[in-house]
């Protein structure tokens, strides 16, 4: 985690909590998790009476397998010259880099948003579209990778990007673990549009019988599922339906159905040895085929590629149940 004056606790929380709590007694791999700043020892004042001591000097980046920046309390606060020279090697270097909420700005000032799509917070967007040009920012996103280059929207969406981040090297098991710890979603779908053109909550009646139907679905995956057939089950029509549904998890319909059923096909292909057409079968894919062409749709990859990497990666050999 880069460390320096004007980022936010609550994203350093997140990081922290998220890489820097041992669960390995819950079967969640070792890390370690180092705090580079410019004058290590030094603490950083952070909002609210507190204050971060970094442990490790920015040349530590240089043997990072990850890049966290936090957000940023303004994205106008001064940067350091190494601080941004530091992010550049990291890039240079091949390193995956990240950054929470507002820390976009950061990146974007070292240069490595140039060319590149990315997300931050909706209340700043349109300040980091008019401040770097060069940068494609996409309004409604929750998280972005452009070029080994991550950028999260604000505040909750860090959580959901740093979850990610875990998820692609160590599954889908690994990154549920961590999530139900911190007693939040181990995936959200949709994008912060939900939060920005949709702030009027529904009638309780048609949450409940949302709610109940991404729950039917949620233990029926196996079973083929339509907007209509959806729709009846919360007594609406499928017009109805489908724009209350997108409004309240700003996602369609089926787009949400098919995240949900990649990842139960990734907890099954890192939990069982099920056959592949068996793993599809039980995800709601129907054939081996269809679920191919999805994983590599959501995770440019394919199943087994997905589960020899996970395999590798825990270092375990899963037993079919």
């Amino acid at each position: 985690m880069l460390a320096f004056p004007g980022v936010r606790a609550f994203d350093v929380s997140v990081v922290t909590e998220v890489w820097g709590v041992d669960r390995a007694d819950r079967g969640v791999p070792p890390f370690e998790l180092r705090r580079a700043a410019e004058h290590p020892g030094t603490p950083i004042p952070l909002p609210g009476g507190l204050a971060l001591t970094p442990d490790r000097p920015l040349g530590w980046l240089d043997r990072a397998d990850l890049v966290i920046v936090p957000g940023l309390t303004d994205p106008d606060v001064e940067i350091a010259g190494p601080v941004l020279d530091a992010l550049r090697r990291a890039h240079r270097a091949g390193t995956p880099v990240a950054a929470l909420c507002a820390g976009a700005f950061a990146l974007a000032r070292a240069g490595l948003l140039d060319g590149r799509r990315a997300v931050t917070h909706w209340y700043v967007a349109d300040r980091l579209r008019a401040r770097h040009p060069a940068v494609t920012v996409e309004p409604n996103a929750l998280f972005i990778e452009d070029g080994g280059v991550w950028t999260s929207a604000g505040t909750a969406a860090g959580v959901d990007l740093c979850l990610h981040l875990v998820r692609t090297v160590h599954g889908a098991e690994t990154a549920v673990t961590i999530a139900r710890a911190m007693v939040t979603a181990p995936f959200r779908t949709g994008t912060q549009a939900q939060f920005i053109e949709h702030p009027t909550p529904r009638a309780d009646r048609d949450a409940d019988a949302l709610a109940a139907v991404r729950a039917h679905a949620l233990a029926h995956l196996d079973a083929p599922h339509t907007v209509a057939s959806l729709a009846a089950r919360a007594g609406m029509s499928p017009r109805t339906f489908a724009r209350h549904f997108q409004a309240t998890t700003g996602t369609p319909p089926l787009r949400w159905l098919t995240a949900q059923r990649v990842a139960a096909a990734q907890k099954l292909l890192e939990r069982t040895d099920h056959p592949l057409p068996e793993v599809a079968r039980r995800a709601g894919f129907g054939s081996e085929v269809t679920m191919r062409q999805h994983f590599a749709a959501h995770l440019a990859t394919s199943p087994r590629d997905y589960r020899a990497a996970f395999r590798q990666a825990a270092g375990t050999s899963p037993t079919a149940r």
